[in-house]
This record gives C-alpha cells, sequence and structure tokens, in this order.
C-alpha cells in the first residue's frame, strides 16, 4: 500500500520505536497519525493525533476503534519487557507479557478488521522480533508472547486476505530504545527500522527482517537447534 494519503494508527506510539514509527510516516505523507498509548498526554510529537488505548483493555480498543473510523494502516507496536523466566518468573508478568504482545494485538485486529474493509483493505503492520524464533531465559516471557504473536500474525495474513488487506510481521532484533536501555549487544537505530518497515509495507512484504540479527536467527531455524542454542552443546 502506498503510505502517502494514509491514516494510520501506531500503537504504543509515545516513545521508543512506536514514536519513531509515527514519525516516519508523518515525513512520507501520512494524511493523518493516530499516535496510541495508554497515556495520550505523554505524546508529545508534533502533527499526530493522541488516543487513548491500552492493547490489554478490551473496552479501550473498542473505543479506539470506534474513534478512528478512517485508518488505513494499524501498526501493532505496543509492546512491554518484563525479563520474566519461565521457572522463577513472576506469573503475572509472564501473562502480562502475553496480554501485551498475543491478546492486545488480536483485539486491536478484530476491532480494526472491519474498518480497514470499509476503507479499502488497507494494512496490518505486527511489530514482531527476532526473539520470535529464539529464546534466552532474560527474556522468555518476551519471546513466547513474540512468538504467539508470529502466529497470530500468519492466521490473520490468510483471514483479511479476502478483503484485501495486507498483513506483514516486522522482525527487528535490539533497537537504541528506553526498553533496551540495560542491553550491552549491538541495536540498530529505530529511526533506521522504521524506515525500512515503511519500505517493505509499500512494497507490499509479508514478512520483514530488518536487520543483521534476524536475518542470522532466520537462517538458524533450518539447521541444528544447536547453531541458535551453542550452550545445548555438552
Amino acid at each position: 500500500m502506498e503510505i502517502k494519503g494514509s491514516v494510520a494508527l501506531v500503537t504504543g506510539a509515545n516513545r521508543g520505536f512506536g514514536r519513531e514509527l509515527a514519525a516516519a510516516l508523518l515525513e512520507r505523507g501520512a494524511a493523518k497519525v493516530y499516535a496510541a498509548a495508554r497515556r495520550p498526554e505523554t505524546v508529545d510529537l508534533p502533527g499526530v493525533v493522541p488516543l487513548a488505548l491500552d492493547v490489554t483493555d478490551p473496552a479501550s480498543v473498542l473505543a479506539a476503534a470506534a474513534q478512528a473510523p478512517d485508518v488505513t494502516l494499524l501498526v501493532n507496536n505496543a509492546g512491554v519487557s518484563t525479563g520474566a523466566s519461565f521457572l522463577d518468573g513472576s506469573l503475572d508478568d509472564v501473562r502480562l507479557e502475553m496480554e501485551t504482545h498475543y491478546f492486545g494485538p488480536l483485539a486491536t485486529a478484530r476491532a480494526f478488521a472491519p474498518v480497514l474493509a470499509s476503507n479499502g483493505g488497507g494494512a496490518v503492520l505486527n511489530v514482531l522480533s527476532a526473539l520470535s524464533w529464539v529464546t534466552a531465559p532474560h527474556v522468555n516471557a518476551y519471546s513466547a508472547g513474540k512468538a504467539a504473536a508470529l502466529q497470530l500474525t500468519n492466521g490473520l495474513r490468510l483471514a483479511l486476505y479476502d478483503q484485501g488487506t495486507q498483513v506483514t510481521a516486522l522482525h527487528v532484533g535490539y533497537m537504541d530504545t528506553d526498553m533496551a536501555a540495560d542491553i550491552a549487544d549491538p541495536k540498530s537505530n529505530p529511526a533506521d527500522i522504521a524506515a525500512v518497515a515503511l519500505d517493505g509495507i509499500e512494497k507490499g512484504a509479508f514478512e520483514i527482517v530488518a536487520d543483521d540479527f534476524s536475518r542470522y536467527v532466520r537462517a538458524g531455524l533450518s539447521g541444528d537447534l544447536t547453531v541458535l542454542y551453542p550452550q545445548l552443546v555438552s
């Protein structure tokens, strides 16, 4: 789809990658950008339309869809990283990750699918991760939520195809945002990833593998598990 003239809604747009995406959309000529956040008063990007939206609250999702009936591009970006591990992490944190990364995008997709259909089909971009494919102890809950979101994305792509809605998955490793502030590994510039993501949408890509780490993991999926998990080698 063409970004110029589109009406986009970006969840989690008050900071980090969501803010960069909203800015990039404006720069490419989007007619309107709804910057959705749990606390819309924290949205500080000139030119956007702040919108209250908590993806973990079904009533909030439905209210947002009612307030944004002109959306042609839905970007599911809202995220959380609790650091919860499977064996000793808080189950509440694990559930929050799943609510945010899986049930949240599911709720927004269900609420906005009729909106997109009425506006010609449009597109959905789900911001996933290289951690949709691989995990580690400090990201167990996060990667489980993103893995569930990957299959949600695949399912939505098929379910929305007949109404002309393009569904795209964005895979990226760590980005230089507040969420990854404590990570020492290499990080991408979120503005660069936003540009790659919008290029992919305009090209009609089903999947965008945006950085070297994501490409490494994607390629490793066809090999032995010890390629991605060398700690399993005795």
